[in-house]
């Protein structure tokens, strides 16, 4: 009885971290792609977004954005109401991350901070990525976004503000503790946008950078056996042509 109890745990353990959840298939549409750029600080995961793609569609985001100041990004976050709009040292709030970490249930803030410039794209060793969405995947990530807001009142509420930061932190609809972290709303940002993610492992930030890397390699791979089929279907029509054209020839020197 105690070792079918054992394996049922280890069959149990398994299974959770070996879980994926797939996003949609990886097919290019007709249609300008959207750059996602994904920030890594190493335990924290922030995504900067086109401002124009983010708030095409009419909705309480696209109300959100158009409030903000002036830029064509914006930056885009989600964590504790509390700990994350805080920006003392480290040091100083670490009673604070704690309460936030293991106190269930802590209210949340959708953060949104217009930028001018994009980030320096690809420079993984500081933590950032690119990658590129069609409009219907894009659309899914903004869809996701736009669900966090706390429309209770009727519109996108603020919740926090930071003295002299064009930022804005709107009241949420997730609760923050260490089942569900800010990693963990980005990587479901990411899979309604069509990347496969890995739950159990998306408690860590790397974890949303791999979800990228291997949305980009997937990609790239398929793009790469597209051209080869095409070329490996042009090749013998190619053949077929110059044939016909060597019948034709000859039928032309007998005559």
């Amino acid at each position: 009885m105690r070792l079918c109890l054992i394996a049922a745990l280890t069959g149990l353990v398994l299974a959770l971290v070996t879980w994926v959840r797939p996003g949609s298939e990886y097919q290019p549409v007709p249609g300008p792609a959207v750059p996602v750029h994904i920030l890594d600080n190493g335990f924290h995961t922030d995504f900067v977004l086109p401002r124009s793609a983010l708030s095409g569609r009419p909705g309480p985001l696209k109300a959100a954005v158009d409030s903000l100041a002036p830029g064509d990004w914006v930056l885009v976050g989600w964590g504790d109401a509390r700990f994350y709009v805080d920006q003392r040292p480290i040091s100083d709030r670490l009673p604070d991350g704690a309460r936030a970490f293991f106190l269930p249930g802590n209210p949340s803030v959708l953060m949104l901070r217009p930028q001018t410039h994009s980030p320096a794209p690809d420079l993984r060793s500081q933590g950032r990525r690119k990658i590129l969405l069609n409009p219907g995947q894009f659309e899914g990530l903004r869809a996701r976004i736009e669900r966090s807001l706390d429309l209770s009142t009727g519109s996108p509420r603020i919740a926090a503000v930071r003295p002299g930061d064009p930022a804005r932190f709107y009241a949420a609809v997730e609760r923050f503790s260490v089942l569900y972290l800010c990693n963990h709303w980005a990587s479901e940002v990411l899979n309604a946008g069509g990347l496969s993610i890995r739950p159990v492992w998306s408690i860590l930030s790397g974890e949303v950078g791999a979800a990228a890397d291997r949305f980009e390699a997937q990609g790239q791979s398929r793009l790469a056996q597209a051209a080869q089929a095409a070329q490996a279907v042009s090749v013998p029509e190619h053949r077929d042509h110059k044939a016909s054209g060597l019948q034709l020839d000859r039928g032309a020197s007998k005559d």
